[in-house]
């Protein structure tokens, strides 16, 4: 594939909390062409005091591997010298982290460009399932697909005609 640096995204799917600091250190330890380094860490949202966990269900390996290519075109799209992903699953509190995104470059344009692309495509095509538990311990919702989130996907598209 043209375009794509020799090296590969660092993507993790797992239940563990994360430390997004620890992370970045590690992605950029020792590194002297990087310039910029963009940092998105998802929270679990308490909707209006009435959430007491959302469980994400994933398929192990199917996950992965959609992150994977994800994060492949974004490697396509700018040059971006790193990238780590990190995705838990499992239940999973009010104001805890969720996911992580870093996206690493040696100018700030393309890490920013490239960390918003990644999470607009999470949210989109990275085959998780949300279950909502509720405080009251009224019957959990799974958290339907917003279209507010394939809009914001939508702005990476190419134009009709674009290659």
């Amino acid at each position: 594939m043209t375009g794509v640096p020799e090296w590969k995204p660092a993507i993790r799917v797992q239940p563990e909390p994360f430390d997004a600091a620890a992370e970045a250190r590690r992605m950029t330890e020792g590194r002297k062409d990087l310039g910029a380094l963009v940092s998105f860490v998802g929270l679990c949202r308490d909707e209006g005091g009435t959430l007491e966990a959302l469980e994400l269900e994933h398929y192990p390996g199917m996950a992965e591997e959609a992150i994977g290519a994800i994060a492949r075109e974004a490697a396509e799209r700018w040059p971006v010298a790193a990238i780590t992903i990190i995705h838990r699953y499992g239940r999973i509190a009010p104001g805890e982290p969720i996911v992580v995104v870093l996206a690493a470059s040696a100018h700030r344009e393309a890490a920013f460009e490239a960390a918003s692309f990644l999470m607009d495509f999470l949210k989109t095509r990275a085959p998780f399932w949300k279950k909502e538990h509720r405080r009251d311990a009224g019957p959990g919702d799974w958290v339907a697909a917003k279209a507010s989130d394939d809009a914001a996907a939508g702005r990476w598209r190419p134009a009709r005609g674009a290659k």
